[in-house]
Order: structure tokens, then C-alpha cells, then sequence
């Protein structure tokens, strides 16, 4: 089972190791390169009006400077919003950061979908937002889509991204998702939260299959029924607590 990650805004800073441009997929790196090199030469020439709409933040400053210059955490430790705080990847033991290195795949914004062990810098770019004219996630749809395809062929998917993610990667056979219920109504914001959970939950037992993830049980986390529609099997869950 490969399991499909978002990304988030925040991250960790500083870094391990000098950055080297391997990821997931090396025979695109070429293609990766490109948006890589778009992202850096325009903040070196951007104002600070189009810096400030690019990285979704007032204060710029920090952001700037060559990214290849800059130090490399894995990606899976790189980033730290709600849904990384509550996978607790540091806490793991190692046959689980095993389990997330060889099984997760992150859609990052700028590197475009990048395994959970890829090192890369930390950087700046708003979910949504172009670097100039150029749209990161529609290249990385016509470029990547046919690798991560026959990538995942032979793979149950579990897609516990955000739905701005299919902008990037629209799997073409089944993919399993969640949705959350409180009370019987939608509580996304507790989404985030409990996709950290769930991975986390994945990675502990080390799932392969559906089969072992419908039957495994998270605190506080009910299934109540699976919603079948086309390429997508919804898990609906009822949150207890």
C-alpha cells in the first residue's frame, strides 16, 4: 500500500546535509529542475509585493536567498504543520520511519510529488499560488502523472491528501480516502489532525493492504460506512471523543 501525503506551510528549519538533487522519480529530474529554477530566479528579481503573494506572508526576508544553497531535512521531518505535529514522526520507531521512508509520497508545491525521505530545503510557496505565470501543479500533472502511474500500478492507495492535491496527480485506478464526521456532520477541521493520525496509526502496524486498514482501530475514530463512487472508495468515520 503507498500512501499519498500533503504537504504544509509551516516548516522545520535548518537542515542535515547539503542539498543534492535526488528524489523520487531521477529520471525527471530534469523536469523538477525547471520549476525548481523558475522558483529561484524569481525571487531573486520579484518585488516585494509579488514575494509577499508568492510565499502568503508579509515578512519576506527570511525566505530569501539561493535554495540551493540551503541545508536538507528529509521531507517527512521538513515539514511541521497540524498534520505532521499529530504523526510525530521523531517519536516513531524505526521499523514505522521505515514503513512512512518506503511507503509515503508528499506533494510538495514546488518539487511536486517527492518520497517521505527525499531531503529537501526549507522554502516559501503558497498552496495555489503561481511563480509569475507558471503553474507548478499543472506541470507536474502532464509530466509526473504517466511515473506515478506505474508507480502505484500494482498498489492499494490510500490518498490522505487535501483536495487541492488532485490539482497535481489524479490516480487513475481506485483510491481509498476519509472524511470525518462529528455528531453526523462534516468537522473539516479536524482533518488535518486526524490524517497525522491515521498515518501514524499505518505506519506503527505497518498496513499493506485496505483489508488491514478497515479492520485496524484508532482511538477515538469510528467507521460507519464506505461511499463508493468513481476512482474513490470514502471511508466515513465518526469522531467519539
Amino acid at each position: 500500500m503507498k500512501i499519498l501525503f500533503s504537504p504544509s506551510e509551516a516548516k522545520k528549519k535548518g537542515g542535515e546535509k547539503e542539498f543534492e538533487f535526488n528524489f523520487l522519480f531521477p529520471h525527471l529530474n530534469k523536469k523538477r529542475k525547471e520549476v525548481v529554477d523558475k522558483y529561484n530566479d524569481f525571487i531573486k528579481k520579484a518585488s516585494k509585493e509579488e514575494l509577499q503573494k508568492l510565499f502568503g506572508v508579509k515578512e519576506v526576508e527570511e525566505f530569501l536567498g539561493d535554495i540551493y544553497s540551503k541545508k536538507t531535512f528529509p521531507a517527512i521531518k521538513r515539514y511541521s504543520g497540524v498534520a505532521y505535529d499529530y504523526l510525530d514522526f521523531d517519536s516513531l520507531g524505526e521499523n514505522a520511519k521505515n514503513y512512512i521512508y518506503k511507503n509515503v509520497i508528499i506533494f510538495s508545491n514546488l518539487f511536486g510529488p517527492i518520497s517521505a525521505g527525499d531531503f529537501i530545503p526549507e522554502y516559501k510557496l503558497k498552496q495555489g499560488e503561481k511563480i509569475g505565470d507558471f503553474e507548478p501543479w499543472k506541470f507536474y500533472k502532464k509530466h509526473f502523472s504517466k511515473a506515478l502511474d506505474e508507480y502505484l500500478e500494482n498498489e492499494d492507495i490510500l490518498d490522505l491528501r487535501a483536495g487541492f492535491y488532485s490539482k497535481f496527480y489524479s490516480p487513475k485506478k481506485d483510491v481509498f480516502t476519509f472524511k470525518f464526521l462529528k455528531n453526523g456532520k462534516v468537522v473539516s477541521h479536524f482533518a488535518k489532525a486526524y490524517r497525522g493520525i491515521i498515518l501514524r496509526e499505518v505506519a506503527k502496524r505497518k498496513v499493506d493492504t485496505i483489508d488491514e486498514l478497515l479492520k485496524l482501530e484508532i482511538e477515538n475514530l469510528q467507521i460507519k460506512e464506505i461511499i463508493e463512487s468513481k476512482k474513490k472508495k470514502e471511508i466515513i468515520c465518526e469522531i467519539k471523543e
